[in-house]
């Protein structure tokens, strides 16, 4: 397994939608295990695979305390939710920051498992946010859509401040 480089805010990459995988081979198989790999180097939650520059719709997911229960989501589909809550989210692509966003706290989704087989995951909670965040990544949105736009213009001045102290 392979430890892949995270790309941050501000990368182009992050702002392309993914293709859908038309089939789960040994390569895309391979790719998820490096996935897992890199993000628990990071100790993430959830991973998509724009955030390690490839452009396919497929995400990683692990909410355990023990990292024993990921969910491998190829050509993930969020197709039903409810009850918006608010709760603080952060990103591997944006280190460093913390930010309260407003998501469904419940959802249904639909994907693709490792083995090929389609499945519909029914999800509340810290799961139910991670599914969107992930979603929203290979879709070409950040967290950080969400907030208001001084507020992502402040986290945009200091990610540029990070930047010029080579910081980021």
């Amino acid at each position: 397994m392979t430890k892949l480089k995270i790309r941050k805010y501000g990368e182009p990459i992050l702002r392309k939608k993914t293709n859908i995988i038309p089939e789960v081979n040994e390569d895309i198989k391979r790719f998820v295990c490096d996935m897992l790999e890199t993000m628990y180097a990071y100790s993430g939650v959830g991973l998509a695979a724009s955030q390690v520059g490839v452009l396919v719709r497929l995400c990683v997911i692990d909410v355990s305390q023990d990292q024993k229960s990921p969910i491998f989501m190829i050509n993930p589909k969020i197709i039903s939710g409810r009850d918006r809550v608010f709760a603080i989210e952060g990103c591997l692509s944006l280190p460093g920051f913390y930010e309260n966003v407003k998501r469904l706290d419940k959802v249904i989704a639909e994907y693709t498992n490792i083995e090929g087989k389609k499945k519909e995951i029914r999800a509340e909670g810290i799961l139910a946010k991670v599914i969107q965040h992930e979603v929203d990544h290979l879709d070409a949105k950040i967290f950080i859509d969400y907030l208001p736009e001084w507020k992502r213009k402040t986290i945009e001045k200091e990610i540029k401040r990070k930047k010029k102290m080579d910081m980021w």
